[in-house]
C-alpha cells in the first residue's frame, strides 16, 4: 500500500509494522524509524512519504501523533511539505540526520562509554583491538 509513494523502480516499503516501546514517545519512535530508512537508503531525497492519515492508519496510531512526528521532522529539516501534494524527504536529510546523531553520540553516549571503560579498566588499545576483530 505504501509503495505507491516511491519511484516505481524501487520496490521498498516506508515502514514495517512497528512495535512501540513504552519508554519513549511514539512520535519520536516513528521519526527515528523514518530517519533509519533514510540512512539505509530505503528512502531518498525527494521520495514522497505517506500522508498523516495514511501513516496513522498503517501504524495504528492517532493521526495527531503522526502530525507531531512530521512537525518534528520538518523542524529538523528532514522532510518538507508541498502544500496540497504531500510530504517529501528533504534534500540533505541524510547529512542532517548524521550530523544530529553524531552530535548526540559524542555528547551523550560517548561520555558514558568512557566512564564505563574507566570503571572496568579497559584501555583504548583493548577497544581498538576489539574493534578491528569485529569489523572484519
Amino acid at each position: 500500500m505504501l509503495d505507491r509513494y516511491l519511484p516505481a523502480d524501487k520496490n521498498k516499503k516506508i515502514l514495517n509494522i512497528m512495535e512501540f516501546k513504552e519508554h519513549k514517545a511514539i512520535y519520536l519512535q516513528i521519526a527515528e524509524s523514518l530517519c533509519e530508512r533514510i540512512l539505509s537508503d530505503k528512502l531518498n531525497a525527494e521520495d514522497r512519504i505517506p500522508s498523516v492519515r495514511e501513516m496513522g492508519a498503517t501504524l495504528g496510531v492517532n493521526p495527531n501523533t503522526v502530525a507531531r512526528t512530521y512537525d518534528h521532522l520538518q523542524q529538523n529539516e528532514i522532510i518538507y511539505n508541498k502544500r496540497g501534494i504531500g510530504y517529501f524527504v528533504a534534500p540533505g536529510a541524510r547529512q542532517e540526520i548524521i550530523k544530529t546523531l553524531k552530535n548526540r553520540f559524542l555528547k551523550e553516549e560517548l561520555p558514558v562509554f568512557f566512564k564505563r571503560m574507566d570503571m572496568l579498566s579497559i584501555s583504548l588499545n583493548e577497544i581498538e583491538n576489539y574493534y578491528k576483530q569485529e569489523s572484519k
